[in-house]
């Protein structure tokens, strides 16, 4: 369960962050459930990039609250920036 718990971290932050940026970019909203998906899938995928970058989020082999933090704000950050990368690209493709 420990070594599932900072994806499960990333993913959460990642819906979090995707909602975020949704509500602020009113243009780049993708809708609801298409900022929490798009959110989730940046923040799980690219929030294992970062751990992987940033060994620090990984933290000491537990649960202290700098990992626990490192890892919902890196996967907030990195849903919020595909969410938003997929809401332009969405924006770009729709019809005028």
């Amino acid at each position: 369960m420990e070594q599932l718990l900072p994806i499960i971290l990333q993913l959460i932050g990642g819906a979090a962050g995707g909602n975020a940026i949704g509500s602020a970019l009113k243009n780049l909203n993708l809708g609801p459930l298409g900022n929490t998906i798009a959110g989730a899938v940046g923040g799980g995928v690219l929030g294992q990039l970062l751990q992987g970058l940033l060994p620090a989020l990984q933290g000491a082999g537990g649960m202290d609250i700098a990992s626990i933090a490192g890892n919902l704000v890196g996967g907030g950050v990195t849903g919020a920036i595909v969410t938003a990368v997929v809401g332009l690209i969405v924006k770009r493709l729709r019809p005028a």
